[in-house]
């Protein structure tokens, strides 16, 4: 049985939508440094062990996402691993509230950089912004609220970065944004899923209250040099 796109995401984003942004070769692929530190294999060979770990920056870490486990590489070792729900959008079960937003640029990179920093909504480096689209909100001039594109595995795309500020938190930005983005998303012809820990209750409310639905554990690991 041929393996699901969604079982490893990285790997079929970085041959496909995302492979102009990708080191490696056809044993290992990683994204550029300053666009993500996710990498993946096709499988957990023992060949494409070795190649990941030629990936593996010398003072610096690399994330892998996918549905089993992966041994560490030669010369690595495991700085931490978690299981993580990965969602898809069976319907888009409710309307977006209008609301006025901004297409952010790379001249809002830094902002991206700085709320993205602030809340951690997940990992997120100076050209994350170059993974898709992103839409956010600005208060006075200040970028509080925003959400966009992560990896685009065949005929799928991610739900990434969605956060808000603390201090704009509960007027309903996260969720008329995440609506824009995956009505866009659809309107593509593509699915869209996200990821999200299992204790992040108010996130999984809210996915599901967009229509999201829960499809299977994910392994999130992250690695180092030995």
């Amino acid at each position: 049985m041929r393996a699901h796109p969604l079982d490893r995401p990285i790997w079929h984003s970085l041959t496909g939508a995302h492979a102009p942004l990708a080191l490696g070769d056809d044993r290992a692929r990683r994204y550029q440094p300053a666009v993500h530190f996710f990498a993946a294999t096709p499988d957990d060979s023992p060949a494409s062990r070795a190649a990941l770990a030629r990936l593996m920056p010398s003072d610096g870490t690399l994330g892998l996402l996918q549905a089993d486990a992966i041994a560490a590489p030669p010369g690595t070792q495991v700085r931490s691993c978690a299981t993580i729900n990965q969602m898809v959008l069976t319907a888009l079960t409710s309307d977006g509230a209008p609301i006025e937003f901004l297409e952010l640029t790379d001249t809002d990179a830094p902002d991206m950089l700085a709320l993205a920093t602030l809340t951690a909504p997940g990992p997120f480096f100076p050209e994350t912004h170059r993974l898709g689209a992103f839409i956010g909100i600005r208060h006075d001039g200040q970028l509080i609220a925003m959400a966009g594109e992560r990896t685009r595995p065949t005929a799928f795309t991610e739900v990434s970065a969605v956060c808000t500020h603390p201090d704009h938190r509960g007027r309903g930005y996260a969720r008329a944004l995440m609506h824009i983005v995956i009505a866009r998303i659809l309107a593509r012809g593509e699915a869209a899923f996200l990821h999200v820990y299992a204790s992040n209750t108010g996130a999984i409310a809210l996915y599901e209250a967009l229509g999201f639905r829960f499809r299977r554990e994910m392994i999130y690991t992250i690695l180092e040099r030995a």
